[in-house]
């Protein structure tokens, strides 16, 4: 299927996509303060940039797109488009994730990925699943792990999918 933007017009609406403050970073904001937990937002001190970092807990959360991230899930489609141009930038940034998240476990961080898919659309985790499945990990999990629509599953850093 062609794309129903000219190039200019797609240009603009994929640069008008912001990487802060999004709709699932404030969801799970909400979920954290909820479980009564201390954060920092955007550590830029850190492998990565994490989007939470929970120092009494040693750990850090990621909330990546599963567009951008390539997480193998149904809200990710190739696009139609220059889709060598976007097969590239997509797996260049699944490439920096597995970097980033190695280097953070090389520095004794715990990291946790949760997938866009169990925070929005019509698959996504209620709030009272998201928030068990946070404090199980949080508080008591060991070593790298993701959320997505199947719940808590081990993340394996080999992966350029993010795969469940």
């Amino acid at each position: 299927m062609a794309d129903v933007h000219d190039r200019a017009t797609r240009s603009k609406n994929m640069r008008a996509i912001g990487t802060q403050n999004t709709a699932i970073e404030k969801r799970m904001a909400s979920l954290l303060e909820q479980l009564g937990l201390r954060w920092r937002a955007q550590d830029t001190r850190l492998p990565g940039r994490p989007d939470f970092t929970l120092d009494d807990y040693r750990c850090v959360i990621f909330t990546h797109g599963c567009f951008w991230h390539q997480h193998d899930c149904y809200l990710f489609k190739v696009p139609a488009t220059r889709t060598e141009f976007w097969l590239a930038k997509i797996g260049a940034n699944a490439t920096r994730d597995r970097r980033d998240i190695g280097l953070l476990v090389e520095q004794g961080w715990r990291v946790l990925v949760v997938w866009e898919c169990a925070l929005r659309g019509r698959q996504k985790l209620s709030d009272s699943a998201l928030s068990e499945r946070l404090e199980e990990w949080i508080c008591g999990g060991e070593g790298s792990a993701q959320i997505g629509i199947q719940g808590i599953t081990n993340l394996n850093l080999l992966s350029s999918s993010g795969r469940e």
